[in-house]
């Protein structure tokens, strides 16, 4: 006989009938849960997902360097590259890395140029980026300039432990300012640009979040003697006037607007606000490397970014009324700061032997300074 609960027609009996207490009901029912996998565990190789996939790992990882060099590459992150970590420049710097920490596991090499050493490791379970300065650099002709500009930044981020910005920026783990070797936090993210004028700019969005941040640094206010003032802005307009790129009206002009700017209060940049400069992480935009952080007349970050997004009309609308919030005094600062910072980028790159691309930026960068040029007779005559 079968019960009522697995028969498909009841027994015709007045007493309700019930299965026997041995035989388990089988119910349909929800699934088992997976068992998550635990919190910080990343497996290498990373797991880059498929169309449709969810990404069930997370990435590595990235760290943009100063010159905007890629960071390593996600499927790397997880193995030690001991090639790289074997030459002769890189065990130099290893060696003066773990003098510091002892601990410093080396994985990777993030960049090995003339100037500096990027070395990605662990100590303990944190993720770390060593920088040190080269020894090509160590050897050069520009060694003192080299040092200088790095025991800098090694002194503003030791600033930054006692005085914290409001901006996103790595950790200082230890640094050595004798032997030029600082090693910070290696927070995930992905650069912003990987050239210094990128063909494709930045996402709305990612815009509006980096010039909020900037901003948010230019309107901090820390102790006067805590930063000093990297520019002297009357000698730069000299030695631009000297060699040719700017002429005797552009010079008047410029000096003419910084004698009405004697009087304004300067303004906490970080002096290389570039795309390259600025990590983009799930937290929001991370500023790295401070060697040119101090005072400045207002919006030399603005002119910065202005500059190197040539191709992003918006977004310069968008810096240019940020500009002028603080009204003519403030639009003045800015564009003292804008023709300046074209004049050194046609420097750099304004040399013979540049190729087709580069040649297309030039002859952009100098449209872009003479509009700058034009903007600036048009505010000396509304002075």
């Amino acid at each position: 006989m079968y019960s009522s609960a697995t028969s498909p027609t009841a027994p015709r009996t007045g007493i309700p009938q019930r299965p026997p207490s041995s035989v388990a009901v089988r119910r349909p029912g929800p699934k088992p849960a997976v068992p998550a996998r635990p919190a910080g565990r990343i497996e290498a190789p990373a797991y880059l997902p498929r169309a449709g996939e969810r990404l069930l790992r997370p990435r590595a990882p990235q760290y943009a360097t100063p010159n905007g060099v890629g960071a390593a590459a996600a499927e790397g992150w997880g193995r030690v590259d001991t090639t790289a970590l074997a030459t002769p420049a890189v065990r130099a710097a290893l060696a003066h890395i773990t003098r510091i920490c002892p601990a410093f596991s080396a994985r990777q090499v993030l960049r090995e140029d003339g100037a500096h050493i990027l070395i990605t490791g662990l100590i303990g379970r944190t993720a770390v980026v060593a920088k040190c300065l080269s020894p090509q650099a160590v050897q050069s002709e520009r060694r003192a300039v080299l040092v200088e500009r790095f025991r800098r930044e090694v002194a503003i981020y030791r600033t930054f432990v006692r005085h914290r910005p409001p901006v996103r920026m790595p950790r200082l783990v230890a640094a050595d300012h004798d032997r030029c070797v600082l090693v910070l936090e290696r927070i995930p993210g992905r650069p912003a640009a990987l050239e210094r004028h990128p063909a494709n700019a930045p996402t709305p969005g990612e815009v509006r979040a980096i010039l909020g941040s900037i901003r948010s640094l230019n309107l901090w206010r820390p102790p006067v003697d805590v930063f000093h003032q990297p520019l002297d802005y009357q000698f730069e307009i000299g030695r631009y006037h000297s060699v040719g790129q700017l002429t005797d009206r552009d010079a008047g002009d410029l000096r003419q607007l910084l004698h009405g700017l004697s009087h304004t209060g300067w303004q906490l940049c970080h002096g290389d606000a570039l795309l390259s400069n600025i990590m983009l992480a799930p937290s929001g935009p991370v500023v790295l490397d401070w060697e040119q952080a101090g005072w400045y007349l207002p919006g030399y970050d603005l002119a910065v970014l202005w500059s190197v997004l040539s191709g992003d009309t918006a977004a310069r609308r968008q810096i240019s009324q940020l500009a002028q919030v603080g009204g003519t005094v403030a639009r003045d600062a800015f564009l003292v700061n804008l023709v300046l910072v074209l004049m050194r980028e046609l420097r750099i790159y304004d040399v013979p032997g540049a190729g087709e691309e580069q040649r297309l930026m030039i002859r952009r960068l100098y449209d872009d300074a003479a509009l700058a040029r034009r903007a600036v007779r048009a505010a000396v005559g509304t002075r």
